[in-house]
């Protein structure tokens, strides 16, 4: 057995070894909790700040709703972000006109038509102007969206147009016999593997998607002439899926007038103020989309710890 001097100096070491990673442990638990605090309270702010934002309008103004990039149902141009912004911007009693700035080249024409219908059921409702001015693109399905407008202000160099209705896919059924590979699909039902890009295309089918294009394409013709109505100048080619720049586009019609945003602005809705209604991501969203949900799951967590830090 150790001497006792030597085991008491054992003992103490150990107590101060523990009692040191014992503090070491508390610091470090509580900077984690303190920096899930801190995040929460970032998270907190960020959406006041959202608010707020949300209740700057004091005075005549003109609001923008912008249509940018792919119409889709999970892109920053889906029907539900921009009709976000629209009814935000008819509701309020300051905004005189709204503004759709779009460059996009298209997309759904389901959530194309969406909006198309909100659009003029707004305008109803609040008896308010809406302008439709273009940047660089505004085809096919973002032309859907423009004509629910009063008038469509464009760049001369502008592509506006695309008329049209296309479904894209693939066909492997002649490589994979060149290949030796054979495809087994069961299905229940005569026509339930349609479409599938290894089976070969039978005529009826064929028939049957251009018949669905087609009477697509005629919704999408009628609801640009309801747009529009006598101030187009049909063409044979006009509904054949071409597009112009945006000189051409106001000989046909198809667009009023050239000017951008500023210009609508000032000389057409008289409120030079521009206010932008279109729903963006706060601090709070970026965070969560760049850490993910452990930053929330992490923050609940301190917010739930605090006052049991000890």
């Amino acid at each position: 057995m150790p001497p006792t001097g030597r085991l008491d100096s054992v003992i103490e070491q150990f107590a101060h070894d523990y009692m040191k990673d014992r503090r070491s442990e508390r610091r470090w638990r509580i900077f984690f909790r303190s920096f899930w605090v801190l995040v929460a309270v970032v998270l907190l702010w960020s959406v006041a700040a959202a608010r707020k934002a949300a209740n700057l309008p004091s005075g005549p103004h003109t609001a923008l709703v912008e249509v940018r990039g792919e119409i889709a149902s999970d892109t920053e141009a889906s029907a539900e972000r921009i009709i976000i912004g629209l009814k935000s911007a008819f509701e309020e009693p300051n905004a005189q006109a709204i503004v759709l700035r779009i460059n996009s080249p298209g997309g759904s024409p389901v959530q194309a038509g969406i909006v198309n219908d909100e659009i003029r059921r707004l305008k109803t409702l609040h008896n308010k102007k809406v302008y439709a001015v273009v940047e660089e693109v505004c085809a096919s399905g973002a032309y859907y969206i423009a004509v629910a407008a009063d008038e469509i202000y464009t760049d001369k160099a502008s592509v506006v147009g695309s008329i049209g209705v296309l479904m894209d896919g693939f066909g492997f059924t002649g490589l994979m016999q060149k290949m030796g590979v054979e495809r087994r699909l069961y299905t229940a039902g005569e026509n339930k593997g349609m479409n599938d890009p290894f089976t070969p295309e039978s005529d009826k089918q064929r028939a049957y998607t251009q018949a669905m294009l087609n009477q697509i394409h005629k919704q999408f013709i009628r609801t640009v002439k309801e747009g529009r109505g006598k101030r187009l100048k049909e063409t044979p080619e006009m509904f054949s899926g071409l597009y112009w720049n945006g000189e051409e586009a106001v000989k046909l019609g198809l667009a009023d007038k050239f000017g951008n945003l500023d210009f609508v602005a000032r000389e057409v809705v008289h409120a030079e103020d521009i206010i932008d209604y279109t729903p963006k991501d706060n601090i709070a969203e970026r965070l969560a989309k760049r850490f993910g949900a452990s930053v929330g799951a992490g923050a609940v967590r301190a917010l739930q710890s605090v006052g049991k830090i000890h």
